[in-house]
């Protein structure tokens, strides 16, 4: 039973970075129909820039923030330079383009922050809980509590404000909504930027118990995929689920069988997923009147 819980309180940890890219990953995809394959670069920017602002003296709860709006700017400007003069192209260019941003960046971060793991202070302080045998690290509550913060603020977000309104019509309906009078292309941009900001969040949440790197994005970002697929690309609640899903998944493979089989186990589910239920175990069943 120890084992168990020790099990499940680390795989819903991982998970929940898993679930904080697969949103970012939702977001973009149903604003403006494109898979953004730079979601993970976001989230080891966002990691990196933290441990650059620690190093010059900064708390890390100044830094954190800081790095956050950094790389948010950085996602706005990577749909306003490479997506937006682009978008009436077709989906796979577009798609292509987001793959060379995220080997831009991956390079730029080689360039800029060299190959050495780099650690990052956690945000609080690292305190170990016992619960029934199990052992929790402090940070592992903190990630979990900042991802249900963060579900409650897109949801006031998209719920009850006007923008929030606006992006929402947009993913429903882009044609109707610009005849409404919304500028659909400035909300790609948004869409760019709240997503570049949640995978700067979850790389900062990760850094302090993995140590961050300049090809950390790449690994993370196929997992926030993975999640998306489990819980369905157009659903952030689904989304949620199937990062939470894939952590337990990881953990318990792990923890039972072998740390060596737990990626051949994800990806081995993923094609079940895609062969079973092709729209997402969370997604609901939609249909038209023909």
């Amino acid at each position: 039973m120890e084992l168990f819980i020790q099990y499940l309180i680390t795989g819903l940890t991982v998970g929940s970075i898993y679930a904080l890219l697969a949103v970012g990953f939702v977001t973009i995809y149903n604003i403006t129909g494109i898979l953004n394959l730079a979601q993970g670069e976001f989230a080891m920017i966002g990691a990196m820039t933290s441990v650059t602002l620690v190093g010059l003296g900064l708390p890390i709860l100044a830094a954190a923030p800081i790095a956050i709006l950094i790389t948010a700017v950085l996602g706005f400007g990577v749909e306003r330079l490479a997506v937006y003069p682009a978008r009436n192209s077709n989906v796979i260019v577009l798609i292509v383009i987001t793959l060379g941003v995220s080997i831009f960046l991956k390079g730029m971060g080689l360039i800029v922050w060299g190959t050495s793991p780099k650690s990052l202070p956690p945000i609080f302080p690292k305190k170990s809980i016992h619960l029934m045998g199990a052992v929790i690290d402090s940070q592992s509550i903190w990630i979990v509590v900042v991802l249900i913060i963060h579900l409650l603020i897109l949801y006031w977000f998209f719920e009850k404000t006007f923008l929030g309104s606006a992006l929402r019509a947009s993913q429903n309906n882009p044609r109707t909504a610009s005849l409404m009078g919304i500028n659909t292309s400035s909300m790609s941009a948004i869409a760019f930027t709240i997503a570049a900001g949640l995978g700067a969040l979850a790389g900062i949440m990760v850094a302090p118990l993995t140590d961050a790197t300049y090809e950390m994005g790449f690994f993370i970002g196929i997992k926030g995929f993975i999640a998306m697929v489990f819980g369905g690309m157009h659903s952030v609640p689904g989304a949620v689920a199937g990062g939470l899903l894939l952590g337990v998944i990881e953990a318990f493979a792990g923890g039972y069988i072998s740390t060596y089989y737990t990626d051949a186990l994800a990806f081995g589910f993923l094609l079940l997923v895609l062969f079973v239920r092709p729209s997402g175990l969370f997604s609901k069943a939609t249909g038209e009147r023909v």
